[in-house]
């Protein structure tokens, strides 16, 4: 029953793959990586600029950058809280 669930859900993923173009796309990729008459010394980086993905990309600024602004959203609504309290506790005055 195990190897029959697990082909059931490898063929599912199969057809969402299809349903979604990832087949195609990939396969014209490497088709195209195939066909090229200069192969590229980083294959990789030919595939995500074939599939429109940034090429020269830091990702470990960008995870620093994240966890900064990450800091600062933190610091920003403790500052928003620290005001909002002393307004929360004041009575309120009936209009007149």
């Amino acid at each position: 029953m195990s190897a029959y669930t697990n082909d059931n859900k490898k063929e599912d993923f199969r057809k969402y793959l299809e349903r979604n173009g990832v087949i195609d796309a990939l396969t014209k990729v490497l088709v195209g990586l195939y066909e090229e008459p200069e192969k590229p010394e980083v294959p990789t980086e030919y595939i995500k600029q074939f599939l429109g993905g940034p090429a020269d990309i830091d990702i470990e600024a960008l995870r620093n950058e994240n966890a900064e602004l990450k800091r600062k959203v933190e610091e920003l609504q403790q500052k928003i809280d620290e005001l909002t309290a002393p307004v929360a506790e004041q009575p309120v005055e009936p209009a007149q």
